[in-house]
């Protein structure tokens, strides 16, 4: 189990490696403008860096190319991003899972977690296999900021994680596009049309219903996930004011994947503090309790692929967000939600009822037709701005 694992960290790892030449970006208009879809060479591509971790939250901020246009090879290609993408974002729940429930503290987990992507990142910055980024000092304000709002979030779905069944979390957090919009118009007052809001009614509702009388329900592991929902929209908003406020100056060699790399970085810092008063040390005795079942190795390379897959699962995403429609990338993502979740009841055998089963489609199914008529009505916003 351990070689497929490892080779396909490999495999990952050697796909997010090989980035297209680097170009030193400036803030192109607001989102709201009608030039807001442009090439992957513009500055968008770092805002969708900056303001997406799970993609319904901006899917509207990035498009690729006309999928109806793209070649042949070029269908393969994303066909090999969105496949690889699923599989680490699939293979990662799972072995997180695995992991929180042998060492069972969240917040140690996914501080090293940051680690091991900053130290997979500092290698290729240092080995010269990836241009070096380098910050103004407006950029790192601005990324200083979306790490503190990154680091929550993946802390609290941690949390949740820990908490509760993998299949629950991402049920809850699939409420994310509601705290996306609701953050959008209340803090930044971007509000969309009135039909867009209507969507999020199967949303709201489908996972409600779900979470009604889910067997594995869980109101820490809910609270929690909900948190984590809020953590990303708040990352969402703060980067675009942040990124206005810096002039679109944020240094050099930012591709999206090398801004990434940094918010991962400054996360990590973030986040210890954070570890060491909710957990403080007991780590150490888990890791101790741990021993007689598991030698210092396999807890070690466990973590170690945890966090690696952690990582380059948002890496390979980034490939497939600069290379097809949000559209396209919106129907992706809610699939992607429904892979998680039928792994994840395969997996740990976690009984899920059939009112939860009913509860969940409709909330996909509404986090998809949200995205495409959000879509929609944008593009539409911006024909009659022309």
């Amino acid at each position: 189990m351990r070689s497929p694992i490892l080779a396909l960290a490999l495999l990952a790892a050697t796909v997010s490696a090989r980035q297209a030449p680097f170009v030193k970006p400036a803030l192109a208009a607001r989102a709201t403008s009608s030039s807001s879809v442009q090439s992957s060479k513009s500055a968008l591509d770092v805002t969708s860096a900056l303001t997406t971790t799970d993609v319904n939250t901006n899917i509207a901020i990035r498009g690729g190319d006309d999928d109806a246009s793209l070649s042949m090879s070029a269908r393969f290609k994303i066909g090999g991003y969105f496949s690889l993408w699923y599989i680490l974002n699939v293979v990662y729940n799972i072995l997180n899972k695995k992991y929180l429930n042998v060492i069972s503290a969240p917040l140690t987990v996914g501080s090293l977690q940051f680690l091991v992507g900053s130290l997979y990142c500092i290698i290729l910055w240092t080995t010269k296999l990836r241009a070096p980024p380098i910050l103004t000092p407006s950029g790192k304000t601005a990324v200083n900021k979306v790490g503190f709002y990154h680091m929550a979030g993946q802390e609290l779905s941690m949390m949740s994680l820990n908490a509760g069944a993998v299949s629950f979390t991402h049920i809850v957090k699939a409420l994310e596009p509601f705290f996306s919009a609701m953050v959008s118009g209340v803090i930044f007052g971007k509000w969309m049309n009135p039909v867009v809001y209507a969507t999020l009614i199967p949303v709201v509702g489908g996972v409600a219903y779900a979470c009604l009388k889910e067997r594995a329900f869980s109101w820490l592991a809910f609270y929690t996930a909900m948190g984590s929902n809020l953590a990303f929209a708040l990352r969402a908003v703060v980067s675009k004011s942040a990124l206005d406020a810096s002039g679109g100056e944020l240094g050099e060699n930012l591709t999206s994947v090398n801004l990434f790399g940094i918010v991962t970085c400054y996360a990590f810092i973030q986040s210890i503090p954070l570890f060491l008063m909710g957990e403080g040390l007991s780590f150490i005795q888990l890791w101790k309790d741990a021993l007689p079942n598991s030698s210092t190795y396999e807890l070690v390379k466990g973590l170690v692929i945890s966090g690696l897959f952690h990582y380059l699962n948002n890496e390979v995403m980034y490939l497939a967000l600069s290379n097809v429609h949000p559209v396209t990338l919106a129907v992706g993502n809610t699939m992607k939600r429904v892979f998680i979740v039928v792994a994840s009841v395969v997996v740990f055998r976690t009984p899920i009822t059939v009112q939860a089963a009913i509860g969940s489609a409709v909330g996909l199914g509404g986090v998809l037709l949200y995205s495409l008529t959000k879509q929609y009505y944008e593009e539409l916003e911006k024909k009659q701005a022309a």
